[in-house]
């Protein structure tokens, strides 16, 4: 796929891109990061420090280990080049230990690790369908190379997301190349370095028992059942199963798994993370705090009766909604799987090659978002960079795309609340939304236009959103008394835009599916 395969022969634009954004990394480092910062030292400390046995009991730092094994021996090899920056640094009980050493050892390493999301122009794409290859990669280079969520999340709050990234796109590579067995050997390991990735499996998982457990189609398109392969199915899961053999194991021998999978999938923590993502769940949160206001002014609620736990406080927590239902994680795990239902129905009925599969697989990362549990607002990252490959393939999929990643990229500017940031994000998500929306209007400039008057007024309307946001309500006395009012505002009004795409997108592979299912018959 041409979004994959920013190949051999792209020529010089591709590694003037590269250097390109790499300074400006390096340009990055000293700016503000976040408590992540501190939360990658204290792990580079417990793996360094401690033997395995105590990885996934640590507790000295508020900070523990929770991610997969294989991101802890990633972090325990990083411990091995630290030491000769900072020995400091991989000490456990050095909290919030920081030195002009330790950040550029850590910023650094950042920078180092995206080479593997730079280097999939490597991949050869020539065994992918022509309608996925032919497309213009000088455009799709920017929205990847660039995309300006993946910045400052990485480049300025402090995260690992870039090389992950770079595994899911060989992965998905792969298997558009008919290599599954690579593909899906890429993704397991891929959920063993992080397991938010599990938002997609449902995708990677039919798609994989569609189009290599069987191995023929009848004429309409339907599976020929005979077609299916036991040899396939179990090569499959060997792959899977030594994979999580070498990253659970050790762990297994020591009677530890519980510690592990309570430290990964953490449900005492409240249903938004502290900074809400907008998703379905802000606007249900919002839509509560509404009705408990009207309920109180006009005395249908008993104020000593409002839960005082405030879901805007900035903590992690627990919380009960004061007038609709309050929600647990079961209940968001049966909404998440509601949503994407109708996706996986499509890929295993109506397969439309690659192209279906990435939309499912998009699907499958937005409706985990909309209505997962606990999702933090940088999960939207997963939904967007997907989307950057569809974007150039049709004119739907690239309005669907703008309308997504703006608002998406909008709603993490509250993780730099810092002032010497604010122009800096300003000035990047501008130039990154101009480029986007500019290249992908002039390649569909014989479509009908990308946005109707709707969304037009909508994505216009983040403009005054920010100015309010930012520049009038810290001169305003409710500054003291309602802080969480820009956080709430943003995380709202994004929440609409990000449903209004997940909705479009939805209906655009329902309709492309029954026409499809048409002209087959």
């Amino acid at each position: 796929m041409a979004a994959l395969t920013i190949a051999t022969g792209t020529g010089n634009w591709f590694s003037a891109l590269a250097l390109g954004v790499t300074l400006l990394k390096c340009l990055l480092i000293p700016t503000y990061h976040s408590t992540d910062f501190e939360v990658h030292r204290n792990w580079l400390a417990i793996t360094h420090s401690l033997p395995i046995s105590q990885w996934y009991y640590e507790a000295t730092s508020e900070w523990t280990l929770d991610y997969p094994p294989f991101f802890a021996w990633f972090e325990y090899i990083l411990s091995h080049v630290a030491k000769y920056f900072d020995q400091e640094m991989l000490n456990v009980h050095n909290l919030n230990y920081s030195s002009s050493r330790t950040l550029l050892f850590q910023r650094f390493s950042v920078i180092f690790m995206d080479v593997l999301f730079v280097c999939c122009k490597c991949i050869d794409g020539k065994k992918v369908g022509k309608e996925l290859t032919e497309k213009p990669k000088f455009i799709l280079s920017v929205l990847l190379l660039w995309n300006f969520g993946l910045l400052i999340v990485d480049h300025i709050h402090f995260q690992y997301n870039g090389f992950l990234f770079g595994l899911m796109l060989l992965s998905i590579a792969r298997l558009f190349q008919k290599r599954h067995m690579e593909g899906a050997f890429l993704f397991a390991v891929l959920l063993h370095f992080k397991h938010i990735y599990l938002y997609v499996a449902p995708a990677y998982g039919v798609y994989l028992l569609r189009s290599y457990c069987f191995t023929a189609n009848k004429p309409d398109g339907s599976i020929r059942w005979k077609s299916f392969s036991f040899v396939r199915v179990i090569s499959l899961g060997l792959v899977v199963f030594l994979v999580s053999a070498l990253s659970l194991g050790p762990f297994l021998a020591l009677n530890q798994l519980p510690q592990v999978f309570s430290r990964l999938f953490p449900f005492k923590r409240g249903l938004c993370h502290a900074y809400w993502a907008p998703n379905f769940w802000a606007l249900y949160n919002a839509l509560d705090k509404v009705l408990s206001v009207i309920g109180l002014k006009l005395k249908f609620l008993d104020p000593n009766n409002i839960p005082k736990a405030s879901m805007t406080s900035g903590l992690v927590q627990q919380f009960q909604h004061t007038v609709l239902p309050s929600v647990t994680p079961l209940a968001t795990l049966i909404c998440t799987l509601i949503a994407i239902l109708p996706s996986i129905f499509c890929l295993w009925f109506k397969p439309q090659g690659p192209r279906g599969f990435l939309r499912c697989l998009t699907l499958c990362a937005l409706s985990s978002f909309m209505f997962g549990w606990h999702v933090h607002e940088k999960a939207i990252l997963l939904a967007i960079l997907p989307m950057s490959l569809l974007s150039v393939g049709k004119a739907g999929d690239a309005s669907i795309f703008l309308i997504l990643t703006t608002t998406g990229h909008y709603s993490l500017f509250p993780l730099l609340f810092t002032a010497p940031e604010l122009p800096i994000k300003i000035l990047l998500m501008l130039l990154f939304t101009i480029y986007s929306i500019s290249s992908l209007k002039t390649l569909f400039r014989k479509e009908k236009p990308l946005f109707n008057w709707m969304e037009t007024f909508y994505l216009l309307g983040l403009g005054p959103l920010e100015v309010c946001c930012e520049f009038v309500f810290p001169f305003t006395s409710w500054k003291v008394k309602y802080p969480f009012i820009p956080l709430l505002l943003t995380s709202v009004y994004c929440a609409v835009g990000i449903t209004y795409a997940w909705f479009k997108l939805y209906v655009s592979v329902l309709i492309d599916s029954a026409i499809g299912k048409t002209k087959k018959q």
